[in-house]
């Protein structure tokens, strides 16, 4: 949650911030603020809603400074509005202060303030931060000393960049548990969130780690952990461009990144997959391959997406590995002590890498001796490099706060691993071919689907006004109704619920009516004929019913009011292609509404802290 960007150099900093929390704004739209040097003075200015909010004040030059911090808020203590937006200045406003991230002990820390004659402004734990700097600076330690001893006494999550009067060409960040990183230029450097806030000015970059704190000027940065040891950085060359956090020239990141998905699909799968010999290749799971094969139990962590596609993967390493497997809500299993071994393999699924609740779940299961693994799409994120191996998916830049490639990329990625395991195992030569010729097809059946695209569109148009909504699938399936009513509760704010068809009976039955709709995902597999029933007994019940069928379906168009044909496909792969109609649906249904479907109210795009 929240953006950070921040600026030293040469050049002037306004319209290089303001471009940065553009790019993170994704990450927060609450609030906006920008905090900057006026002559020898610190000044800010922030503004309730959207960056264009704050781009009116500065558009045409009207302030100029070498150095600034920048800032879009996702709320979590005191409502959005101008008071409680970001940057915070201290008791003499010699100082400014922006923060990602929550400080748990910030009410008694504030009560020890108040009593020493501090007066807060907002209602927001970050403003105890900047008063702590005061007070240490006060006591004549340095300022970045001050940041030191500030960071020992707070507990909780941070993202932090500060400056202060009397050092004006410097800024200083710290992390803990908020994702932080610093392009490096020549003559000038730059921080922010994450890497598409910087991607305009440079390819290089370090990442922060937990407790480590940098001071940063335009001719160089120094990092120093919290004990005021000096940290040697990797610097890191990226190989993102400024095009792929572009549009496009589609009117929504969301739309563009639907139609991506061929392409992330492929991705994915390059370089990883050998047809002739029936067998898959995963270099960041080389070095603990012989561990992951003799697991004796697999669990599958993430949260939301990134959890519906663990339930997916249940499937398919049942099905095809027969290891017991399990998937836990990351946000879950680090509260209830869950019972780990050496020999358990812990699978953590976040497309950030930086979901604080699948982080803080990592680091749990590390410490209970399971083998952990990251699947992210982020290279160099926290969750990557705190695993003993993952994959990547590839799957590019996702602005949109609804996942939708991220999605379709973690299925392959599970499948990928599925089939790595299996040949390892039981699954033949042959039976590895044919699955993997069959892989290698999906991409094109994800264009064909992509061109039902208009007729999608017009069944939305029906469904505008309604509700609620009910999903139903069965078997790999059931995931997909769980995902797709997320899709539509996200960006239509729509209640929708997924739910096994079977149970359809137990209670949900008593919902339907006339003003129902209920998208039924019925591929023909095993459990097609118990399908048809609970698509009768919704019909007799008044129900619309959506279906989405594999082309060749004939008959089911007789007993249901819309149906969206996909290419029929293994049943590991089924949802991959299931899932596309449900995304453009939830899609068209917010676009008919006149919603913005790539900022939902009250949802960020990465969830950085709990």
């Amino acid at each position: 949650m929240c953006g950070i960007v921040g600026y030293t150099g040469k050049r002037d900093c306004i319209p290089i911030l303001i471009e940065g929390l553009k790019r993170l704004e994704y990450r927060g739209y609450d609030s906006a603020g920008i905090g900057y040097f006026d002559k020898d003075k610190l000044a800010y200015i922030k503004r309730k809603g959207r960056v264009t909010e704050l781009e009116s004040l500065v558009e045409g030059g009207k302030i100029v400074s070498k150095t600034g911090i920048g800032h879009t808020r996702w709320a979590t203590h005191g409502i959005p509005n101008e008071i409680n937006a970001h940057p915070h200045f201290s008791k003499n406003r010699d100082i400014l202060l922006i923060h990602n991230g929550i400080i748990e002990n910030y009410q008694a820390l504030k009560k020890i303030l108040i009593n020493e004659g501090y007066k807060f402004e907002s209602e927001t734990d970050s403003e105890v931060i900047v008063h702590l700097i005061d007070r240490f600076i006060k006591k004549g330690y340095s300022f970045s000393d001050s940041v030191r001893h500030t960071l020992i006494e707070i507990e909780g999550t941070y993202g932090l960049a500060i400056i202060y009067e009397k050092e004006p060409d410097k800024i200083i960040a710290a992390k803990k548990g908020s994702p932080l990183v610093i392009g490096i230029g020549g003559d000038e450097n730059i921080i922010a969130s994450d890497i598409n806030a910087l991607i305009a000015h440079t390819k290089q970059v370090i990442y922060l780690e937990d407790y480590e704190i940098a001071e940063i000027t335009k001719e160089g940065i120094l990092v120093r952990n919290i004990h005021d040891i000096p940290v040697e950085k990797e610097v890191i060359e990226l190989s993102m461009t400024v095009e792929e956090i572009s549009k496009g020239g589609y009117s929504t990141f969301m739309l563009k990144e639907i139609f991506e998905q061929p392409d992330a699909l492929t991705n994915a799968m390059r370089g990883r997959i050998i047809v002739d010999e029936g067998r898959v290749k995963l270099g960041g799971l080389e070095g603990i391959m012989d561990r992951l094969y003799h697991s004796e139990r697999i669990i599958i962590s993430g949260c939301g997406t990134s959890w519906h596609a663990g339930l997916v993967g249940e499937y398919m390493f049942e099905q095809y590995l027969r290891i017991p497997t399990e998937v836990e809500y990351a946000s879950e299993f680090r509260y209830r002590n869950p019972v780990l071994s050496e020999k358990d393999a812990v699978i953590f699924i976040s497309q950030s890498g930086e979901t604080a609740d699948t982080l803080a779940a990592l680091k749990e299961a590390k410490t209970k001796g399971a083998l952990c693994l990251g699947i992210c799409n982020a290279v160099g994120s926290s969750i990557a490099r705190e695993s003993h191996g993952g994959v990547y998916t590839h799957a590019g830049p996702e602005i949109g706060v609804a996942s939708t490639k991220a999605f379709t990329s973690q299925l392959v990625v599970l499948a990928l691993i599925t089939i790595l395991l299996a040949r390892r195992k039981e699954l033949s030569l042959t039976d590895g071919r044919n699955l993997l010729t069959e892989f290698q097809s999906i991409p094109d059946k994800v264009r064909k689907i992509l061109e039902l695209n208009n007729q999608i569109e017009k069944i939305a148009e029906d469904f505008k006004n309604s509700t609620n909504f009910l999903y139903l699938g069965r078997g790999y399936n059931f995931p997909v109704a769980l995902e797709g009513a997320l899709k539509l509760k996200e960006i239509s704010y729509i209640h929708a619920e997924g739910y096994p068809a079977a149970e359809m009976k137990h209670g949900p039955i008593a919902l339907i009516d006339e003003n129902m709709p209920v998208v039924v995902i019925a591929p023909k597999d095993s459990t097609y004929e118990k399908i048809i029933s609970n698509i009768q007994e919704v019909k007799a019940r008044n129900g619309k019913i959506i279906a989405i069928a594999i082309e060749g379906d004939d008959e089911i168009e007789k007993i249901v009011d819309y149906v969206i044909r996909v290419p029929d496909t293994i049943r590991i792969f089924m949802p991959i292609l299931t899932v596309l109609p449900l995304q453009l649906l939830a899609y068209h249904i917010a676009v008919n509404k006149g919603l913005n479907v790539d900022q939902p109210r009250n949802l960020a795009k990465s969830v950085t802290v709990e």
